[in-house]
């Protein structure tokens, strides 16, 4: 027995839309930008998709499901290599999908970069969870230096100073200034007395006139600590790590020099996939809150050292 069932010759776009699994707004959308040739119209001027519609149809849909932007699938129904205009893949015609296939092998291309970010980015997350927010933001080459001290013996405040480091000088540097926080984390002596010093610059704010007596003094009382923390550092062999630490970074950089990058041969974090930026031009983008009182007491302490050098 026959089924008294007749399929429509032709649908409205409200069930192409529902066969498809899209909506009509988006078959709209494929008519406004040229991806779907309007279709006949009723005698109530509303459209009608026959077969060849919805093939097209469930096609762009599909291939969209896979990834490849509307735009491209458009160009690709256009090619002019595929025998047919609208063969996608060889698929309703004898073209050879010239078109598609070139599509597909961008879209690899882009999702091959795309898998790549993702692991990079899931290594930064585990990064972050097992070393902490802030450890974890920082490079391996400078958390390795700090691995060895007691949890919690980092300020914050060395870490986000470690960063910033990271971003002017590169790993290399940053690493070479952790030096200075495990001085300070294993001497808690000298933690105290960098705190006092830091305390006494602070206070040279705005209200303070560059040739104000405290000034000079404060200056004096950072050259004398500076003095006392670089005698620790060689005492403990420090320096020495700092030597084994630019061998290493020779061993993992091999072209190190490179005309307008910093003193460590690389330039402002290097490797770390943001833009390239020079040292002098990293430091003049970040702002630092220092009166000229506080900026003259590092003048004059910086003087003090290259006299004593």
């Amino acid at each position: 027995m026959y089924s008294s069932f007749v399929p429509p010759r032709q649908v409205r776009i409200g069930d192409a839309a529902a066969f498809v699994g899209t909506t009509p707004r988006a078959i709209r959308h494929y008519h406004e930008i040229g991806l779907l040739p309007e279709p006949v119209r009723g005698g109530d001027g509303r459209r009608r998709y026959g077969y060849e519609d919805m093939i097209r149809l469930l096609w762009i849909r599909r291939t969209a499901d896979a990834g490849i932007a509307l735009d491209d699938i458009r160009d690709a129904f256009a090619d002019p290599a595929s025998a047919e205009a609208d063969a996608v893949a060889g698929i309703g015609g004898t073209g050879d999908g010239d078109g598609i296939a070139s599509v597909l092998e961008r879209l690899e291309e882009t999702l091959v970069a795309r898998e790549a970010e993702l692991r990079r980015q899931r290594t930064a997350v585990r990064r972050m969870r097992a070393e902490g927010s802030r450890m974890g933001l920082l490079s391996d080459f400078v958390t390795d230096r700090l691995k060895d001290l007691p949890e919690g013996s980092l300020r914050r405040a060395d870490l986000d100073s470690l960063l910033v480091t990271e971003r002017i000088f590169g790993p290399l540097g940053a690493a070479v200034q952790a030096g200075r926080f495990v001085a300070l984390a294993t001497h808690p002596d000298l933690r105290e007395e960098s705190d006092r010093v830091d305390a006494a610059e602070e206070a040279l704010d705005d209200t303070i006139a560059v040739d104000d007596p405290r000034v000079a003094r404060v200056a004096a009382e950072r050259h004398a600590f500076e003095e006392a923390l670089h005698a620790v550092i060689e005492d403990s062999g420090q320096a020495a790590s700092d030597d084994a630490l630019f061998d290493s970074w020779d061993a993992l950089h091999p072209a190190a020099t490179d005309e307008g990058t910093g003193e460590n041969g690389r330039g402002p974090n290097s490797g770390r996939g943001h833009a390239s930026t020079s040292v002098l031009e990293a430091i003049g983008k970040m702002p630092y809150d220092f009166s000229p009182a506080r900026l003259r007491c590092m003048e004059l302490a910086e003087e003090l050292a290259a006299r004593d050098a």
